[in-house]
């Protein structure tokens, strides 16, 4: 029998990545990691309603507020503003957690030993690694090292990152195949109520849904 945990941020990618690990597996997990980031409140609810949707039974919120404690990112310190989008730019954006998806990875890891799992699946997309480096691919064979080396010998757990390689429109299109429920989802860096529609993540939501010709079914403030 195969068991997955998925990471569900309650975002787009990671809802997407959802279905695809739903449709690979006999049993699925799904586990959301709280930071101390402004939306927290309204993640967990996506989290809820999509774990509702496909009707998964075992669920795990862990909250790591030391990475708020740390700062750093805008995400998380108040003092630091979040920057309007620059989809051309390669600098490293405001919003980047200083090595997150590493912090939640392990943290899965560690839960995938004790229940059993052999896959992993987190919604990484390369797309957006020229900003943020630990969505590169070699980030995570980089991890699944650490995993194999660092886990009892007749553990097997693999990283899985269905849609690293696709591109915005490519994610949205893979959605609307897979039935995917994308109006339970929120990107928003900024804001709970209505997605501001200019932050990094809203703006690269809004470039896939816009190069797929399909409009977003969330509510946006612009």
């Amino acid at each position: 029998m195969k068991m997955a945990i998925v990471l569900v941020s309650g975002g787009m990618d990671s809802c997407i990545t959802a279905a695809m690990a739903r449709a690979e597996n006999d049993e699925l997990a799904f586990l959301h990691i709280s930071y101390g980031q402004r939306t927290e409140a309204r993640e967990r609810r996506a989290f809820n309603d999509i774990a509702d949707h496909y009707g998964v039974e075992k669920r795990l919120d862990i909250s790591i507020e030391h990475l708020a404690k740390i700062g750093g990112s805008s995400l998380t310190d108040d003092k630091i503003k979040v920057t309007e989008a620059d989809l051309e730019s390669k600098e490293v954006p405001t919003s980047y957690v200083p090595f997150r998806n590493a912090n939640m990875l392990a943290i899965a890891v560690t839960w995938a030993e004790v229940i059993g799992a052999n896959a992993i699946y987190i919604g990484a997309v390369a797309e957006d690694s020229s900003g943020y480096p630990d969505c590169r691919p070699e980030f995570y064979e980089a991890f699944q090292r650490t995993i194999d080396t660092g886990t009892k010998p007749d553990t097997r757990i693999t990283i899985r990152t269905p849609i690293i390689e696709l591109s915005k429109a490519e994610i949205v299109m893979k959605g609307i195949e897979l039935d995917a429920p994308l109006h339970l989802t929120w990107s928003c860096y900024r804001s709970e109520e209505f997605a501001c529609g200019t932050c990094d993540s809203c703006a690269l939501r809004l470039k896939g849904f816009t190069q797929a010709g399909i409009m977003d079914p969330i509510l946006y403030s612009t």
